[in-house]
């Protein structure tokens, strides 16, 4: 078989149910994927079918970030995830988060290989990789993500390997394995320019170290994108209006800096709005490569994109496969610490689009919790590029739940990202620069132009009354701003 190319391996093919009696109970599962893309499918639904059956397991579940439905979905219906990080997407997963089956460890995506590595996370007691090719030398050959694969590689004791026949060949070559040394005897990521190329296309692996081999066509079970609506528009309107401001008063070049976005709709709306843009010559250095990312590639826009996983819609990914060998040459997929490191985000210049939850009017940003109590995802890496971004941008629609909430509120009901760390506002009302300004500017700003026109009253009589009070420099009337959310809780609406 050519796509196992070290002959002393082909004795360890196996069934994905066979190589699922390795795994046994408390034990620690580190496994590739990346929201979801290049994730292992048929071992975990093997895995899933022998406590369906019975069989009292519960295992650890570290991945890159969120994967699909065959293993964050079946092994948290079959009740078989104790834990889990760093990141998720998957509804069932969710429930077990919010309903306390599972306990789950929300990190900045930059930490998670290098927590493995100093051992902070326990042993990792088996990775499971998605791969394309095993090399003659026993190396893995990523498929459509890198994630944190090869620290869970390097930690684990042992590893089974899925060589996926739906995923091209094609993408070897593709990836740059770069792996950091622990302090005190860590070096400087030589890596200058978004384009660079610093390390091997393959993950580094012992071939004693593989205990099973298991074939599958199982195809990634991505997210469709929805079609950009009204509100993502205005936001993306908006976010081009900024950026060619920028341009004019010289802090940007005329082809940007290199482009973080997150991902979901909006973020996709926003990069979607540079293909109609008068921008050229763009770089990406960011985690996730949707559809639009694929069209600013393919229109020549953007040159480069470096990222850790290739995640587009079912009808992106066809596309993706057609066109691979042009990919190919435009696309570099790395580890998250790489991806995802601070300095290098810092170095690079990088502007960084993200989204949130609610935003509050002093700048405080929540991604993760719905009425501060009920995790939705997770940080992912926005954490990892809000605080070292050359721009930190932060975009989200005005309300939510047709109107029956706002998303600018006078205090987040949880914190992800600090005042210290937001600079720029955008919900489809416009744009609120928060640069240089102190906390009464930025409430006036953030309110002026961000809110909807249906909240921004009560939110100005807010902050006129919390201005009564004794302290000036953040006025708050705290039992109120909590009071906001507890409406919503007992009336379904924030409005009175």
């Amino acid at each position: 078989m050519e796509r196992i190319r070290n002959k002393e391996l082909l004795a360890k093919i196996m069934s994905a149910g066979q190589a699922a009696l390795l795994i046994k109970d408390g034990m620690n599962i580190g496994a590739s994927g990346f929201t979801p893309s290049g994730y292992p499918k048929a071992v975990p639904l093997a895995l899933a079918n022998r406590v369906l059956a019975g069989e009292k397991l519960k295992v650890g579940l570290f991945t890159g970030a969120s994967v699909g439905d065959e293993l964050d979905g079946a092994l948290a219906r079959a009740g078989a995830i104790s834990r889990r990080l760093p990141y998720q997407t998957n509804e069932s997963m969710r429930k077990a988060i919010n309903f306390g089956s599972t306990s789950f460890v929300d990190m900045h995506l930059s930490h998670t290989p290098q927590y493995t590595r100093y051992g902070f996370l326990g042993p990792i007691d088996v990775a499971i990789v998605e791969a394309v090719a095993i090399t003659e030398e026993g190396h893995i050959v990523p498929s459509t993500s890198v994630g944190a694969t090869p620290a869970y590689v390097e930690m684990a004791k042992m590893v089974i390997v899925e060589i996926n026949t739906s995923q091209p060949l094609e993408l070897e070559g593709m990836h740059d394995i770069y792996t950091s040394q622990s302090p005190p005897a860590r070096s400087p990521i030589p890596l200058t320019a978004a384009g660079d190329r610093i390390g091997t296309p393959y993950i580094s692996c012992s071939p004693d170290k593989i205990v099973a081999i298991v074939v599958c066509d199982i195809v990634d079970n991505v997210r469709p994108l929805a079609p950009i609506d009204d509100c993502s528009r205005m936001i993306s309107l908006h976010m081009m209006e900024f950026l060619k401001r920028e341009v004019k008063e010289g802090r940007l070049p005329s082809n940007l800096l290199p482009l973080q976005s997150g991902v979901g709709n909006v973020a996709n709306a926003v990069l979607a709005g540079l293909l109609d843009s008068d921008f050229e010559n763009m770089t990406c250095y960011t985690e996730v490569i949707q559809d639009s990312m694929l069209d600013l590639l393919d229109s020549g826009k953007v040159t480069i994109a470096s990222g850790c996983s290739v995640t587009p819609s079912a009808e992106g990914l066809v596309r993706f496969k057609e066109k691979i060998g042009f990919y190919r040459d435009k696309i570099t997929l790395r580890p998250q610490d790489v991806t995802n490191h601070p300095e290098i985000a810092s170095r690079l210049g990088v502007i960084s689009m993200n989204t949130a939850i609610e935003v509050d009017i002093y700048g405080n940003v929540n991604s993760t919790h719905i009425m501060g109590q009920q995790m939705m995802n997770g940080i992912g890496g926005s954490g990892d590029f809000a605080r070292n971004a050359y721009l930190t941008i932060f975009a989200t629609p005005s309300i939510a739940k047709n109107g029956a909430i706002s998303s600018i509120v006078p205090m987040v009901s949880h914190h992800d990202h600090t005042e210290h760390d937001v600079m720029v506002v955008i919900t489809e009302r416009g744009v609120a620069d928060l640069r240089g300004l102190s906390p009464k500017e930025r409430a006036q700003l953030i309110i002026s132009n961000c809110a909807h026109p249906d909240y921004r009253e009560m939110l100005l009589d807010y902050y006129e009354r919390a201005q009564l009070g004794m302290h000036k420099h953040t006025p708050h009337l705290l039992g109120e701003a909590l009071s906001w959310h507890q409406r919503f809780i007992e009336t379904g609406t924030m409005k009175k």
